[in-house]
């Protein structure tokens, strides 16, 4: 493949629905409820990339710095993002990446409160540029 090629992607997006139950089944971490961000950066440059959740009763938290190297894919799991403060389980929550180059972003949900797995994936609402 050239590495002349336009990346693929955007540096800005948006998720509106994201939420981590705060309940799962099976050993962990293989069965942790949790939503996953699926970053993949087809640029010829690391990925510098800024996450911002939001709530709905308080101002919201970030940035949480994430890199993705050039040419790779990477999946953040949402509940370990910490610093500068823990992602709540069991409340709903808003999200917004912002990246210095285009990635593509996903948010795979993971639901292990039943036996019977869940498993979601949406892909975010594209920021301009």
């Amino acid at each position: 493949m050239s590495s002349d090629l336009t990346p693929i992607g955007r540096t800005r997006w948006a998720f509106a629905a994201g939420y981590m139950p705060d309940g799962s089944t099976g050993p962990e971490p293989d069965f942790t409820s949790r939503d996953e961000l699926c970053l993949l950066n087809t640029s010829d440059s690391e990925a510098c990339v800024e996450l911002t959740v939001y709530h709905d009763d308080q101002e919201p938290v970030g940035p949480y710095r994430v890199e993705v190297p050039a040419r790779r894919v990477r999946h953040v799991r949402v509940n370990d993002l910490i610093a500068p403060e823990a992602v709540p389980l069991g409340v709903p929550y808003g999200l917004t990446v912002v990246s210095d180059v285009p990635v593509v972003v996903q948010l795979r949900h993971v639901d292990t409160r039943q036996a019977e797995l869940g498993v979601t994936v949406t892909t975010g609402l594209p920021g301009d540029g």
